[in-house]
């Protein structure tokens, strides 16, 4: 395995001082060890990926030298814009280099690495990608010897032709190292206690969209046990940041229906302009869980601990806002929201963490659509 600091050291022997990404579960210890031995000013965990390559071309205007960009290969979709239109050579000609964790891997023989149903088509389209934006790459795993070398011709190659390059990470390169845990109030729900709550206290008719991660798990684990079905809710497993832009269209199609939006704080501020829209929509809970942190991939810190996402709803437009701490300030706020109309938005401060015991949902992405739409369309036509 590469060790985490052997790779910080050559990077920065190459000039690299500036690290900037989104966290993926491939990279976590990779920026574990960056955030434990850089400075802040020298480490930004971004909203969104392309934000991070925003970030690397205006560290590169005033320093000129390239900054590392990390991300998971389903990021590399956000970055598209950024990186053609800005990055590349025949536009403003900024070099930068990519750091990419290849979920849905294709391994060696051609057979693709085991992984959840939104990582399979991203896995196998990911050098294609790399590819059509004409970013060069290399690929690196546990087995990657010279690293320092190879590091030293993918910089001197994006300097070369003033423009990113790519280093594509498979599962297990790096060798373990934690990171320093949050500090967290033990007096605060988890996650799965909020969405409990929340999930008892609409009616049957309401339409529950979930963001990606965790969240989406535990939602589908709590109507199992209840026995209550899957066919009210839409797990949003993919696209981070896509939830609440999604109940918002469903509110926007359905204006007599309540639908539910089951939020994060990585996701919400991953694109945050969105919560403009889904302001205006009457018939809209929105729900957005705060543990301050990215959890679902190693547990890296968001901005949600200097954040009063409650009062940034109210500047969005939302006509209904509130921040609880416990379950108790939730369900009496629940309880007073199921009398209002208009746009409703709760901020719900929990803990890190989950049962060790968490699955995953044994239906696939389709077959969820499909119960979802037609309980859509049977409500609608009652």
């Amino acid at each position: 395995m590469i060790e985490p600091p052997l790779l910080l050291q050559s990077l920065r022997k190459q000039g690299v001082s500036f690290f900037t990404g989104v966290p993926d579960s491939l990279l976590k210890d990779i920026c574990a060890h960056i955030t434990a031995v850089l400075p802040p000013q020298q480490h930004i965990i971004a909203s969104n990926e392309a934000c991070a390559v925003g970030l690397a071309i205006g560290h590169y205007l005033a320093t000129k030298h390239p900054a590392l960009v990390y991300l998971q290969n389903s990021g590399l979709g956000n970055v598209v814009n950024p990186v053609t239109s800005l990055a590349d050579p025949e536009v403003y000609a900024i070099p930068m280099l990519i750091m990419v964790g290849w979920r849905g891997e294709i391994m060696p023989d051609g057979e693709q690495m085991a992984d959840e149903p939104q990582h399979r088509k991203q896995g196998r389209v990911t050098l294609d990608q790399l590819k059509v934006l004409n970013i060069p790459y290399r690929v690196i795993n546990a087995d990657t010897n010279g690293i320092e070398a190879l590091i030293g011709g993918l910089l001197a190659q994006a300097v070369a032709r003033s423009g990113p390059v790519a280093l594509v990470v498979r599962k297990g390169t790096f060798s373990a190292c934690a990171g320093e845990g949050l500090k967290q109030s033990p007096l605060l729900p988890t996650r799965e206690q909020a969405i409990k709550s929340v999930l008892g206290a609409i009616d049957d008719n309401a339409a529950v969209v979930s963001t990606t991660g965790k969240a989406s798990r535990e939602v589908f684990e709590l109507r199992r046990d209840n026995a209550q079905g899957h066919h009210r809710d839409f797990l949003t497993v993919g696209g981070m940041g896509q939830a609440s832009q999604i109940a918002a269209g469903i509110a926007i199609a359905d204006p007599q229906r309540q639908v539910v939006c089951i939020d994060g704080d990585g996701a919400a501020l991953m694109h945050l302009g969105g919560l403009a829209t889904s302001a205006d929509c009457d018939n809209l809970l929105h729900v957005l869980i705060n543990n301050e942190a990215h959890e679902s991939v190693g547990g890296q810190p968001t901005k949600g601990n200097v954040l009063d996402f409650s009062r940034i709803a109210v500047d969005m437009g939302y006509r209904h806002a509130e921040r609880v701490d416990s379950l108790a300030r939730l369900e009496s706020v629940l309880a007073r929201y199921a009398t209002l109309r208009g746009s409703r938005f709760v901020e719900v401060r929990c803990k890190l963490g989950s049962r060790g015991d968490l699955g995953r949902p044994d239906r696939s992405p389709v077959e969820n659509k499909l119960d979802f739409m037609q309980f859509l369309g049977a409500t609608n036509d009652g």
